[in-house]
């Protein structure tokens, strides 16, 4: 394995943008943890949104928002309206907007170019540093492709679905 003092530019840019992510998503994952056992989080939840319960028992009732009491919260499903039991519930989330793929897809190749860019700068200098006379077309070549398959994963890349509202703890 290299140590870091042998890491061209673009390989400690990869490693530093990967550690990047890591951290960023271990302290999300922290902080809302504790933010998320509040009761009174259902308060921002508006009556026709569409959410989903998970009860103790890990039986799972999807459906449009009601209302919210001190004792539980009340849902409208296909069968009519239900209140389950505050005591009862495990976990209360509330369905986001579209996918964006589109958008992540672009942002993944925008984030492929660049790291294509910066790696092929780094492969041009590093090759006319040996040997002057050869083209520099690495520039050139690296944005699309890192770009496309930047765009892929960004494609594949989840941000809508479901973001819990309550945990019990």
């Amino acid at each position: 394995m290299k140590s870091l003092r042998m890491l061209s530019s673009s390989g400690f840019l990869v490693l530093a943008l990967l550690a990047a992510c890591f951290s960023a998503g271990a302290a999300r994952g922290e902080d809302s943890k504790g933010r998320l056992s509040s009761w009174d989080n259902l308060r921002s939840l508006t009556p026709g949104e569409e959410i989903r319960v998970v009860m103790s028992n890990v039986k799972s009732h999807e459906g449009k928002f009601e209302a919210l009491g001190d004792d539980g919260i009340t849902l409208r499903q296909k069968e009519g309206k239900q209140t389950l039991a505050r005591k009862d519930i495990l976990r209360v989330s509330r369905k986001t907007g579209e996918s964006h793929r589109e958008r992540n897809a672009l942002i993944g190749a925008a984030i492929g170019a660049g790291l294509g860019l910066g790696g092929g700068l780094a492969a041009d200098h590093a090759i006319c540093t040996i040997c002057p006379a050869t083209p520099r077309y690495w520039a050139l070549i690296g944005p699309p492709v890192v770009g496309l398959p930047g765009a892929a994963i960004g494609a594949v890349i989840p941000t809508g679905g479901w973001h819990d509202v309550y945990r019990a703890r």
